[in-house]
């Protein structure tokens, strides 16, 4: 019962979906992956203990050529299970794929299938996708309420949610973030942390526009920020525009397996996520909230898409309007001024996590989805 992933998100590409897609074949007893070419590719797929074949190009397509390579590896490994992991586009293979043997296939979505649902032409392929598909998962209850029109009345009846796990082995209090502090010079002063790619639906402008509010009720509070992106530049002009450059650290880009220290730097986990471009380009989910609520941290999260489930507003954080800097600052300040109250919200986030959000229970989902 070998599984054939079909995936262009795949590490050493950074990214949630990649961590998603990664950590799930862990939880399949027999996994071939077929992925895009990318840099740092061939020391990383030597590390692992599954075979993974790259394809020449840096894009997985949907096109002939790919599909009888997908058909060639199925043959090639005896693989009767398909998983896309992320369905549009490559589902579109899942016709041809059947054809070929396949007895069971699923199609992940994540975020940005959510603006296929909405686009004529695209709404129709993931229409498609959804009729070649066993089941259609999507990763939050928001996604599947965008994601459900589009598709036929049986893939609907079909659709199971499939979340992403934390490893709270991994990320949980103490597991570093000292040390971190230390390296950067941050012991003793107030840490609020994002851990995101620097782009603009992640909000770290927002915390930037924000921060002058917070540094007058919190004169030594230090935002750090952490990871790559093409709002590097962008970012580190706006906190000169506004006055807060001494104030806002820059790590560059971190691998993922050393991202659970970065985040235990935090007192306060703040990511002001939100929708753009007229609603096309929300937060599907943000796992990483997720992570720092296993470390044990209080959250600030942006209301956008389906990063409201991986919040319990007043509980283990706080729901935020991405688009108000002012708001964001005052929870911000409002938690770097109360550490009993953080404390207590960042406890309740990992019992939470342990609770619910285990990758034991995603993988359970999927085997049962793909029959193995």
């Amino acid at each position: 019962m070998t599984v054939l992933v079909v995936t262009n998100d795949f590490p050493p590409r950074q990214g949630g979906i990649e961590t998603f897609v990664r950590s799930l074949c862990d939880e399949l007893p027999d996994v071939v992956v077929y992925t895009s070419r990318e840099a740092g590719d061939v020391a990383y797929d030597a590390t692992l203990p599954f075979p993974v074949i790259r394809d020449r190009t840096s894009m997985l397509l949907p096109t002939a050529r790919s599909t009888r390579r997908a058909v060639q590896l199925m043959r090639e490994y005896d693989a009767d299970r398909i998983l896309f992991g992320a369905a549009a586009p490559l589902g579109l293979m899942g016709p041809a794929l059947r054809r070929a043997g396949a007895r069971r296939i699923v199609a992940m979505t994540h975020g940005h299938e959510t603006w296929w649902a909405g686009v004529p032409g695209a709404r129709q392929a993931l229409r498609r996708i959804g009729d070649a598909a066993d089941t259609v998962t999507t990763v939050s209850s928001w996604c599947a309420e965008q994601i459900a029109p589009a598709l036929s009345p049986g893939a609907v009846q079909r659709m199971r949610r499939l979340t992403p796990g934390v490893d709270s082995g991994r990320f949980h209090p103490g597991c570093g973030g000292q040390q971190i502090r230390q390296g950067l010079g941050l012991e003793g002063v107030p840490v609020v942390v994002c851990v995101s790619r620097l782009i603009r639906r992640k909000g770290q402008d927002t915390l930037i526009r924000a921060w002058p509010r917070v540094l007058q009720a919190v004169p030594d509070a230090r935002l750090l920020l952490v990871g790559g992106g093409p709002d590097r530049g962008y970012l580190e002009e706006l906190a000169v525009r506004y006055g807060v450059a001494d104030a806002v650290e820059f790590t560059g880009p971190v691998p993922w397996a050393e991202i659970p220290p970065y985040v235990d730097a935090a007192d306060v986990f703040a990511m002001p996520c939100r929708t753009r471009r007229f609603g096309l380009e929300p937060e599907a989910l943000g796992i990483v909230t997720l992570e720092a609520s296993a470390a044990g941290k209080a959250v600030v999260v942006g209301d956008s898409g389906g990063a409201a489930d991986t919040v319990r507003h007043g509980t283990t954080g706080y729901l935020v309007d991405p688009y108000n800097p002012a708001a964001v600052g005052a929870r911000v300040v409002g938690l770097l001024t109360n550490r009993q109250d953080r404390e207590a919200l960042g406890a309740a986030g990992r019992q939470w996590v342990e609770a619910e959000w285990g990758w034991s229970r995603s993988g359970e989902v999927l085997r049962e989805l793909l029959d193995v």
